[in-house]
């Protein structure tokens, strides 16, 4: 029954903001979730530390032990990877097949690399230095760029059209990529404690090439009921179980979940464009606003349980040093990536130079839940004031990704366009 309340609750909150942004403040919507969730927590936690009352502590604590990690990697994170590539056409994949490659996996591994090195740093110029494994596993939480984000906030600014699909489907393969080389760097950490652990490629190739082939076959295999089915709600119940098949086989098999989830997406709407001619157009529209509502629903949940959970963060100590560090590090760790990347990639998309086109996207790499699930995953192999800081600074980097660069993007776009159209 608490767990009907508290869902209750998040709905509530979710159509509160939603009708005051809407009427009131028009914020972009999932920025305005995040902003006004996070004010509510604060004033909860305002009001609990005001107040002796024990309703208002119980409620608190109740917020804190929301569960983001177990909403997201063993709940959601297969639908909304699906819903956000169901959409995508392969032959777009294929056009910028090599950018959206090194995008996904050169610049995710170099941003992992370079936030670690950044983080090592700081941590020896204020004398609270973490092991080398630890800051790698810490660069990997926060490398990928999140799909949600991606999606939900940077299209509604009017990007060229190749450049949004180059940023989205950045966003929707890194995840997996990022959980990968979460497990190759936690896997050294636990190497460090006395554990046997894989090496680097062979997690790597099993993650990724596992998570394809299980992806192909439930794909294939799914579709043969979806084609020859006649009815409009079998359809998307088949759709629900292909990517949750898939995904539950590939967490079994230990390969990544996340990327068989967007390949399976994007099959589907290969399959559906190349076999689909006789499916009726209202049962196409069905299907489309399904998953396009399922998508807005499950974000919304989602930006509300990060918001009210992150009054997580303001019991840290050095709340504001290390929430800055953690920040910035994000910004040049994210540039310097971008930079290397942007000299393997090839064309740079929709006329940008390539100084235009890293500054776009160190902006608009926005990051999400992802990151915080694994932060949170961390708390069995890490001390705990090790892992309070990297939960609070992954926090902080949510937070200021989602809410002050997503408010600032339109502006930042603009200023780059300005600069590229006077060149």
């Amino acid at each position: 029954m608490e767990a009907l309340y508290l869902f209750v609750g998040i709905i509530a909150i979710v159509c509160i903001i939603g009708f005051f942004n809407e009427k009131v403040t028009k914020l972009t919507y999932e920025i305005a979730l995040m902003l006004f969730s996070v004010v509510i927590g604060i004033g909860i936690m305002v009001v609990t530390h005001l107040s002796s009352d024990i309703s208002v502590e119980n409620i608190i604590k109740e917020v804190e032990t929301l569960n983001v990690k177990e909403f997201l990697m063993h709940g959601v994170l297969c639908f909304m990877l699906f819903a956000g590539s169901c959409h995508m056409k392969l032959t777009d994949f294929k056009s910028q097949a090599r950018q959206i490659t090194v995008l996904a996996v050169v610049c995710t591994l170099l941003g992992a690399i370079f936030y670690a090195l950044l983080i090592y740093g700081a941590g020896l110029l204020l004398g609270h230095t973490m092991p080398l494994p630890v800051c790698l596993m810490f660069g990997s939480i926060i490398a990928p760029t999140d799909p949600i984000a991606a999606t939900g906030i940077l299209s509604k600014f009017g990007l060229p059209e190749k450049t949004s699909f180059l940023i989205q489907g950045e966003s929707l393969f890194n995840d997996g990529i990022g959980v990968a080389l979460f497990v190759c760097f936690s896997g050294m950490v636990s190497a460090a404690n006395g554990a046997a652990s894989e090496g680097f490629l062979a997690v790597m190739l099993r993650e990724i090439l596992g998570a394809l082939v299980v992806a192909i076959v439930v794909s294939v295999l799914c579709f043969m009921m979806f084609r020859h089915s006649k009815h409009p709600q079998l359809k998307i119940f088949i759709s629900l179980l292909t990517v949750s098949l898939a995904y539950a086989f590939c967490e079994a098999m230990g390969f990544s979940g996340a990327i068989a989830s967007v390949i399976c997406g994007i099959l589907f709407s290969e399959f559906r464009s190349k076999f689909g001619g006789s499916e009726e157009p209202e049962h196409a529209e069905l299907f489309d606003s399904f998953w396009e509502t399922l998508d807005v629903f499950l974000n919304s949940l989602l930006y509300v349980i990060l918001g009210l959970t992150f009054i997580t963060i303001l019991r840290m100590e050095s709340v504001l040093l290390l929430s800055a560090i953690a920040i910035i590090a994000n910004l040049i760790a994210r540039a310097g990536s971008l930079s290397l990347s942007s000299l393997i990639m090839g064309e740079i998309p929709d006329g940008f130079s390539k100084s235009g086109f890293v500054a776009l996207l160190t902006w608009g790499g926005l990051r999400g839940g992802l990151s915080v699930a694994l932060a949170m995953s961390t708390k069995t192999m890490l001390p705990e004031d090790v892992y309070h800081v990297i939960l609070g600074c992954t926090y902080a980097v949510v937070f200021f990704t989602t809410v002050i660069q997503g408010l600032t993007m339109n502006t930042v776009y603009n200023r780059i366009r300005g600069k590229a159209s006077k060149a």
